[in-house]
């Protein structure tokens, strides 16, 4: 649902020019320095990036999410590290927060996350729990007016930066499958946690990932999401569908990126006498990207819509980050292949987004899960 097109119009054009004239030109010193530029940050906290999603009562933006759709179309034109820094504010970072938090504990922490001042992280993944969400070890003993949580969660999302974190625990040690899963907001300086070294990726160079460790880590009961034990995996669930959508539009935005580029190369770059864009097989690749990339936007828009009408939008949410991260791979795939050899040294950006994007098949569901989640929802829905 877009409320107002003219204002919607502008800030995805200074969104837009913001992408081009300061972001892009940065990307091979973020990749090479694997890490964001400080005045950057600052501008991007100015623009409200961090809180595209959050309402206009908490200080952010308040975007529907078709209007979000639009403002990640153009993010996706740039590395995914600055995206990263910023969403899980938008995202599964607040949103479980947003859904399920009292109001003490919207009022104490949204504003500061929709400021950017507090980075947040979410904390589910484990060393043995995965896309197996609902079987982690993670515990949280009940010791007076806290709980003790002890544990380690893995590949978190700006781990190393973050001073908030929505970690997942089990509560109830009876139940072993999600019913004794509680939300806990555990603050970055809570005794007891720690960080582990940043990992070492394949690609996302600035968006930095660590192992989180909990170590007779106390939280104040009153920090339980919603003050309520045994629903966390529920809190966890709800924030999905947001951000599957919003990761889909970023692999739309992406793939438009390498569709630039590979357009550029094969109008410059020259073979057989002719421009590289005159040979057909060159043509079949672009024409292939062009409508996947179009199919993956219209998709995300249609859910968007749909999200925004007050649907539920699950299976489609799925069916869009499936198609979505799917796709950019393929798109990626074929923009080295046009480049040819260019396109497997360093200086061209493809070659960076080719790596970048191969994490948007995991993170959020892999597309495994999708296809569980959609099939599951068809089953469902028949009977």
């Amino acid at each position: 649902m877009i409320r107002d097109q003219e204002l919607l119009d502008q800030l995805v054009d200074t969104i837009a020019r913001f992408v081009r004239e300061r972001l892009i030109p940065s990307e091979a010193q973020v990749a090479d320095d694997d890490e964001i530029p400080a005045t950057l940050l600052e501008e991007m906290k100015e623009m409200g990036l961090f809180g595209l999603s959050i309402p206009e009562a908490y200080g952010g933006l308040g975007l529907t999410m078709e209007e979000e759709a639009y403002v990640v179309f153009e993010i996706g034109k740039t590395s995914p590290a600055f995206r990263s820094r910023f969403g899980t504010n938008n995202g599964i970072g607040a949103q479980g927060i947003l859904i399920d938090g009292t109001e003490a504990q919207k009022a104490k922490y949204v504003p500061a996350l929709a400021s950017g001042e507090i980075i947040s992280a979410f904390c589910l993944t484990e060393p043995d729990a995965g896309s197996d969400a609902a079987s982690l070890c993670t515990t949280a003993v009940r010791d007076g007016d806290h709980y003790v949580l002890n544990g380690t969660k893995r590949f978190i999302t700006n781990g190393p930066e973050a001073n908030l974190f929505t970690v997942m625990a089990r509560t109830d040690p009876a139940q072993k499958g999600a019913r004794g899963i509680t939300a806990f907001i555990v603050e970055g300086d809570a005794p007891g946690l720690s960080r582990g070294s940043a990992d070492h990726k394949m690609g996302q160079k600035g968006a930095h990932t660590c192992d989180i460790i909990f170590d007779d880590c106390r939280v104040p009961a009153e920090n339980i999401i919603g003050g309520r034990e045994g629903v966390g995996f529920k809190t966890a669930m709800k924030v999905l569908d947001r951000g599957r959508l919003h990761i889909s539009a970023l692999c739309a935005g992406v793939a438009e990126r390498l569709i630039e580029e590979s357009l550029s190369y094969a109008m410059e770059r020259r073979q057989f006498g002719v421009p590289l864009a005159e040979h057909q097989l060159i043509q079949a690749m672009l024409a292939d990207s062009k409508t996947e990339a179009y199919a993956g936007r219209t998709m995300v828009l249609d859910a968007a819509r749909r999200k925004d009408a007050g649907e539920n939008v699950s299976t489609l949410a799925s069916c869009c980050k499936l198609f979505c991260s799917e796709m950019v791979g393929r798109v990626a795939d074929r923009a080295v292949q046009i480049h040819g050899g260019a396109g497997y040294m360093a200086e061209y950006a493809v070659e960076r987004f080719y790596r970048d994007v191969r994490l948007f098949r995991i993170y959020e569901g892999t597309t495994q899960i999708q296809q569980l989640v959609i099939a599951r929802n068809m089953v469902k829905e028949a009977s």
